[in-house]
C-alpha cells in the first residue's frame, strides 16, 4: 500500500513495498457509526472501530524512513513538517477504519481467503513466487507480513466499495455522440507531408549546403554530416510534419512547397534550415465517430463511475459527523478538524 505524506518538498511513499497495492485516498474521513469508548491505546474510535496507537506509530516509522531515503532527517516533535505528517496519518486511519465499517452495509466482507490470494498474485508478480525476496523486501520497507495483509485487505474492501457504489453507472449512446460533437479537436488530423530538412547554426553555412543541393549533391548525405537536427538527421533529414504544429516561419515554407521543391535557407528560433517537400500535402481528416465511440463510452463511463464514488465518499463523510461520533484520544485530534468542514458544507447546501 503507498501511503503519500506531504510536508515540505515533494510527496512521500511511506509504504511503497507494492505498486499494485494501493489505497485509494477519496477523502478525509470523520464520525462513526457506534459508541465506543477510547482506550488508552487508541488513537480514534470510528463507530465499534478502535484506531490503535501501533497503527499510527507504524505510519510514523514509515514516513520516518522516507525521510532519511531522501537524505533528509525525520521530521521532529513540535515542527510543521511532524503536526503534518500526523494529522495525515490520524485522518487516513480513522478514514480506513470509516469505510470498511460502512463497507458492511453494503455487504462487502474480505475474508483471509481473499487476502491470502491477493498476496499470493503479488508475490508472483514481483517476487517470483520467492518467499525469501518477499521476506527480504519487507525487511528493507521496514514491514511486517501482518502490516502488509492489512494493507491488502484494505485495498480489497476500497475495490469492493468502489464497484457496489458505481455498479450502475452507465453511459448513453448519446452522450458519447454529444462528446464526439463538443470535442472535435481531439478527433481531427491536421494537413500533414513529409518533408526533409538540414538545419544548421549559421546562413553562411546554409548558403554553402543549398548551393550544393541545387548542384546535385545527395541530400541525406548531407542532412548526416551537417544537420544539428538530432530527430531527423539519422533518417537523412527525413520527417513527417502537420499543419500547425512546427514553429511558424518552417510551417509556412513546408506547406507552401511543391512536391520535390528545394527551399532556400529559412531562418527560425533554433537556426537556418533548407526544407525539401517530398510528398503533396495530405489533406485534413477527421477521424469518424464510430472509430472511437468505444474509447469515448469507456472515458464517460470511468468519469460517471469517479463522480458517483465523489459522491458517496461525501455523503458518508456528512453521516458520520452528524453525530459527532468519531472520538479522538487527546492530542491526536486534526486540525482543521475533518468533521468541521464537513458541517460547513452541509450547512452551506441546506441554505443552497
Amino acid at each position: 500500500m503507498s501511503w503519500r505524506f506531504s510536508a515540505k518538498g515533494p510527496p512521500l511513499k511511506a509504504r511503497s513495498l507494492f505498486p499494485l497495492v494501493l489505497v485509494v485516498a477519496l477523502v478525509a474521513g470523520c464520525g462513526g457509526g457506534g459508541t465506543a469508548s477510547l482506550d488508552k491505546d487508541d488513537v480514534a474510535v470510528v463507530g465499534d472501530q478502535h484506531v490503535k496507537k501501533s497503527s499510527f506509530d507504524e505510519l510514523m516509522d514509515q514516513a520516518c524512513r522516507s525521510f532519511k531515503a531522501q537524505g533528509r532527517k525525520c521530521a521532529k516533535a513540535g515542527s510543521t513538517d511532524y503536526s503534518t505528517i500526523k494529522n495525515q496519518a490520524v485522518t487516513l486511519l480513522v478514514q480506513q477504519a470509516e469505510r470498511e465499517e460502512k463497507a458492511g452495509d453494503l455487504g462487502v466482507k474480505v475474508d483471509d481467503k481473499a487476502v491470502d490470494k491477493r498476496l499470493t498474485q503479488i508475490k508472483k508478480q514481483y517476487f517470483g513466487n520467492s518467499e525469501k525476496k518477499y521476506k527480504s523486501q519487507l525487511k528493507k520497507q521496514g514491514l511486517t507480513d501482518e502490516q502488509v495483509r492489512r494493507d491488502i485487505k484494505a485495498q480489497l474492501i476500497s475495490e469492493a466499495v468502489f464497484k457496489k457504489v458505481t455498479g450502475d453507472v452507465k453511459v448513453a449512446k448519446g452522450d458519447v455522440h454529444d462528446y464526439y460533437i463538443q470535442h472535435p479537436q481531439l478527433y481531427a488530423q491536421p494537413q500533414s507531408r513529409d518533408v526533409r530538412h538540414i538545419l544548421v547554426k549559421t546562413k553562411p553555412l546554409a548558403d554553402k549546403i543549398y548551393a550544393q543541393l541545387r548542384g546535385g549533391a545527395d541530400f541525406a548525405k548531407l542532412a548526416k554530416q551537417y544537420s544539428t537536427d538530432p530527430g531527423s538527421k539519422a533518417q537523412g533529414g527525413k520527417l513527417t510534419v502537420s499543419k500547425g504544429q512546427t514553429v511558424p516561419p518552417f510551417d509556412k515554407v513546408a506547406f507552401a512547397l511543391k512536391k520535390n521543391e528545394l527551399s532556400k535557407p529559412v531562418k527560425t528560433q533554433y537556426g537556418w534550415h533548407i526544407i525539401q517537400a517530398l510528398s503533396n500535402v495530405k489533406p485534413r481528416k477527421t477521424t469518424p465517430e464510430k472509430q472511437v465511440s468505444d474509447s469515448i463510452k469507456q472515458q464517460l463511463i470511468q468519469q460517471k463511475k469517479n463522480e458517483a464514488m465523489t459522491e458517496w465518499v461525501n455523503g458518508l463523510t456528512k453521516d458520520f459527523c452528524k453525530g459527532g461520533k468519531v472520538k479522538y484520544q487527546v492530542g491526536y485530534k486534526p486540525n482543521p478538524d475533518p468533521c468541521a468542514t464537513a458541517t460547513t458544507s452541509t450547512k452551506t447546501d441546506t441554505a443552497q
